[in-house]
C-alpha cells in the first residue's frame, strides 16, 4: 500500500497526482516532523481537496523539491530547530540570556514539546536565531546589561513564549486554509470553549467548527492527563489583548463564513399534509451573536474601513 490513490478504468493503471504527507516525507528522505515544520513554513506547498480533509502533496510539488539537491539541502537547513542549550551556543550567549530573550518576545519558538519529567521544551529555528545574532540591532540585547523596563517585566513574570509560539502557529495554520469556515476554525481552536459559545451560540455552526478544528500533531496523553492538560493551557490563549483580538477576529471570520456558505445542518422535515408544524421538526431561527461593546464597534470600523477606497 502507498500513498498514492489507484484507480483502475478501461484496464490501465493510473495514479493520482497527490499523494500523503507521509508518503511525500518518505520519497523527500524528511523525517514527518521535518516535513510538516516545511509545510507550515511554506517551503513544501500542499492541496486541499474538501474542508476538514487531510491536505496533500502534488508529485510535481515533490518533482520540484527532490530535482534541487541545493534547494533540499537548504530545505533541511531551514528546517532545523534546536533547544535552548544549543541556540544559546549558536549566538554566542548564556543560556540565561537566551531564555530571557525568549520570555520577553525576542526570540519566537516554532515547536514545544514535553520531556519525560512533562516540562515544557521549547524549539527554536536555528536559521533565525543565527539571523537574529548576525544584526547589529540586536548587538545591545546579546551583550551587556538589559534594559531597565525588560528587567522589570521579567522580574515580574513575564514569559511571551506561550503567545508568541500560539501566534505563530495561527499564522501557519492560516496560510494554509482557504475555506473561510476553516479559518474560523484555526481562531477558534486558540480559545477557551467557553468563549466561543459565547459567540457562536448556534449549536450547528460550534459543532461544525469543532470538526473543522486543526488535529494535534502529536499525543500528550489521554484526555484529562497531567501531559494533555499543560498542552491544553500552552494552546489557549490566556492573556487579554490576545483573547480581545481573536474574539474580534472569529466575528469577522464568521461575517465571512456565512456570507460564503452556511453551515451544515440536519435536514427540515417536510411540511405535513395538514399544513400543522409535526412534533419531530426542528425547529430553525437565525444564528444570533454575541459580543461585548468593544469588539462590535471593533468590527463595524473594520467593516468600514474594508469598504473604504
Amino acid at each position: 500500500m502507498t500513498g498514492d490513490t489507484i484507480t483502475q478504468q478501461a484496464g490501465e493503471t493510473t495514479a493520482r497526482p497527490t499523494v500523503t504527507p507521509t508518503w511525500a516525507a518518505r520519497e523527500l528522505g524528511l523525517k514527518r516532523g521535518e516535513f510538516d515544520l516545511a509545510v507550515m513554513l511554506g517551503r513544501i506547498r500542499t492541496v486541499g481537496e474538501a474542508p476538514g480533509e487531510q491536505r496533500r502533496v502534488t508529485r510535481e510539488e515533490i518533482d520540484r523539491v527532490r530535482g534541487d539537491k541545493g534547494c533540499l539541502e537548504s530545505l533541511r537547513k531551514g528546517v532545523r530547530v534546536v533547544g535552548t542549550t544549543e541556540g544559546a551556543e549558536l549566538m554566542h550567549i548564556t543560556t540565561a540570556r537566551f531564555t530571557r530573550l525568549a520570555r520577553a518576545g525576542f526570540l519566537t519558538p516554532v515547536k514545544f514539546y514535553l520531556n519525560r519529567y512533562r516540562a515544557v521544551v521549547w524549539l527554536y529555528l536555528a536559521e533565525e536565531l543565527q539571523h537574529f545574532a548576525a544584526s547589529e540591532l540586536n548587538a545591545a540585547l546579546l551583550k551587556g546589561r538589559l534594559p531597565e523596563t525588560m528587567r522589570g517585566r521579567l522580574e515580574e513574570g513575564q514569559d511571551l513564549r506561550a503567545r508568541n509560539w500560539r501566534g505563530r502557529h495561527a499564522g501557519f495554520l492560516l496560510r494554509q486554509s482557504e475555506d473561510a469556515w476553516e479559518r474560523v476554525a484555526v481562531m477558534a481552536s486558540l480559545l477557551d470553549p467557553g468563549q466561543i459559545a459565547e459567540i457562536v451560540r448556534d449549536p450547528y455552526e460550534r459543532a461544525y467548527i469543532n470538526r473543522l478544528k486543526p488535529a494535534p500533531r502529536s499525543s500528550h496523553g489521554a484526555p484529562e492527563s497531567p501531559g494533555a492538560l499543560i498542552v491544553e493551557r500552552l494552546t489557549t490563549a490566556d492573556d487579554p489583548d490576545e483573547i480581545r483580538w481573536l474574539r474580534s477576529s472569529l466575528l469577522i471570520g464568521l461575517v465571512q463564513a456565512r456570507a460564503q456558505r452556511p453551515a451544515p445542518r440536519p435536514a427540515r422535515s417536510a411540511p405535513r399534509a395538514d399544513h400543522e408544524p409535526s412534533a419531530h421538526a426542528t425547529e430553525w431561527s437565525a444564528p444570533r451573536d454575541t459580543a461585548t461593546a468593544e469588539e462590535s464597534r471593533g468590527l463595524m470600523k473594520w467593516l468600514r474601513r474594508r469598504r473604504t477606497p
